[in-house]
């Protein structure tokens, strides 16, 4: 009963740090995935206006600073950009704008809805 049992217990006491460290950075990994998860839940729906019924809030104008919003692009990778025009609806309000963004290091134009960007800054007229 000695001999097994001693090694047995020897063999539990060792820990390599290879181990130890994928056990960390699976740790750090999934507190990113809970922060960012509840960021967007959370904070994010915060930031962005919730103008339908309640009340008449100022339309995206060119110059405002966006966050863009993308389902098939990484969390970390949503592109901040500048609206260059906006195009309004029948009702005279704003539903899409074109957005200027830095993808790749080339300046890109794309043309989205509101309701996929989030207000970070507003350009004040002068």
């Amino acid at each position: 009963m000695g001999g097994a049992w001693e090694r047995m217990i020897d063999h539990l006491g060792e820990f390599d740090k290879r181990d130890l460290c994928l056990a960390e950075w699976r740790r750090v990994q999934a507190l990113a995935s809970v922060f960012w998860s509840r960021w967007r839940k959370e904070y994010l729906p915060l930031l962005q206006q919730r103008r339908k019924w309640t009340e008449d809030r100022r339309d995206l104008i060119e110059g405002d600073v966006i966050l863009l919003k993308d389902k098939n692009i990484c969390r970390t990778q949503w592109p901040v950009g500048i609206i260059v025009n906006s195009f309004k609806s029948s009702d005279e309000h704003v539903r899409k704008a074109e957005v200027r963004v830095i993808v790749n290091g080339k300046a890109t134009t794309y043309t989205r809805p509101i309701v996929d960007m989030i207000l970070l800054i507003e350009n004040k007229p002068v």
